[in-house]
């Protein structure tokens, strides 16, 4: 998008220009420029060191390492190249290394800026605690995410796509393209922020906040659920050797054969209740439907044998069908219970596959 010099009169185009043009370097000049104007690529932070690489086995070194006002390290790539090179990579690398960065190192880093900017080193860490409205140095809150910030006078398409697919995934990065222009003997500089688009930047926050509360919530469901099945499984080959060979797992449902292709005896978990099933499905809605109705052919006979409770189900939506019983209690109950919820399953699996039996073995369809 152009730019132009209004006056009363006239708009007047700025022309586009470019670092190598100009003869700006990336040290030299771009980097001096932005850690003394930190704010132009972000308001919240403050310069911790230049060219840091202190450590192990690595020559490699941030161009400017920062802190923001949430104690978050960030590391800031520039480029002067109209592709960004491969910064996204670069960065991550350095994000990676700088992920165990203790507060002492931190200070330490500073120190080092100081002395090499020619200043007072006294105040390093009181003036990185009064960036941070702190009055003692928070150690366990510090340095819990580390952002990356790439300033480039252009990004390839291979960069865009894999910094938005990188911030779908968890990671916090930025990309600010400076694009230079010429006005008669003046040098403008141009600072845009393409990624996220900073309107939409809190709102992409948001859903990332959520769908990260959510992928933990579901391995925790999962880790639950696990150990559920893992005690009932545990429990029911005590009993039965229906599912003994099944070993436990993260879904809500353990399978278990009768024999008869299509047929199966399963135990179920959800957050509140529980149930066994016997699940019909063989791929062909017509054989499934066949065969629920012979089941339901001897309803009066297997429901009197099984006792009150059971659910008969067509699933008319669906191709296959089902028979369920239906216990309290799942996976959120508290685990003093389960004890005694995994008993009443492994009962009523039992009873469920004893009434069911004859009725498998003679089917023919």
């Amino acid at each position: 998008m152009a730019l132009f010099e209004m006056t009363r009169e006239t708009l007047t185009a700025i022309s586009e220009t470019s670092f190598d043009i100009e003869g700006i370097y990336e040290r030299k000049d771009l980097q001096r420029h932005l850690k003394k104007n930190i704010s132009v690529l972000a308001p919240d932070l403050m310069v911790i060191a230049e060219e840091y690489g202190d450590w192990v086995d690595s020559l490699r070194r941030v161009d400017l390492l920062c802190i923001d006002k949430d104690a978050n390290l960030v590391v800031v790539e520039i480029k002067r190249t109209n592709d960004g090179g491969h910064m996204e990579l670069q960065a991550i690398r350095y994000a990676a290394m700088l992920s165990t960065m203790t507060w002492k190192q931190l200070i330490e880093a500073h120190v080092t800026y100081l002395s090499a900017e020619g200043k007072s080193i006294d105040t390093a860490e009181a003036d990185i605690l009064a960036f941070l409205h702190l009055e003692v140095p928070d150690e366990e809150g510090f340095g819990k995410d580390v952002r990356i910030i790439l300033a480039s006078s252009n990004f390839s398409k291979e960069i865009t796509m894999a910094v938005l697919w990188l911030n779908d995934h968890g990671l916090d990065i930025q990309c600010i393209k400076l694009k230079p222009y010429r006005l008669q003997d003046r040098l403008l500089l141009d600072v845009q922020q393409i990624i996220p688009l900073p309107e939409a930047a809190e709102f992409q926050t948001q859903i990332r906040a959520k769908e990260t509360a959510e992928r933990v919530q579901k391995a925790e469901r999962y880790d639950i659920r696990y150990q559920f099945w893992e005690e009932l499984l545990a429990y029911a080959k005590t009993k039965t050797q229906l599912h003994a060979s099944r070993r436990p797992g993260k879904y809500h449902w353990i399978g278990g054969t009768t024999g008869k292709a299509g047929v199966y005896i399963n135990y179920v978990i959800r957050g509140d209740d529980a149930q066994v099933e016997l699940y019909i499905d063989d791929h062909d809605e017509v054989t499934n439907k066949a065969r629920f109705e012979y089941f339901k052919s001897h309803a009066e006979d297997i429901n009197a044998k099984f006792g009150e409770g059971l659910i008969w189900e067509e699933l008319q939506s669906k191709r296959a069908c089902r028979v369920k019983y239906e216990l309290q209690g799942g996976w959120r109950t508290d685990r003093a219970e389960w004890k005694g919820m995994q008993q009443n399953m492994v009962e009523a699996m039992i009873k469920l596959e004893s009434v069911f039996r004859p009725y498998i073995t003679s089917m023919t369809i």
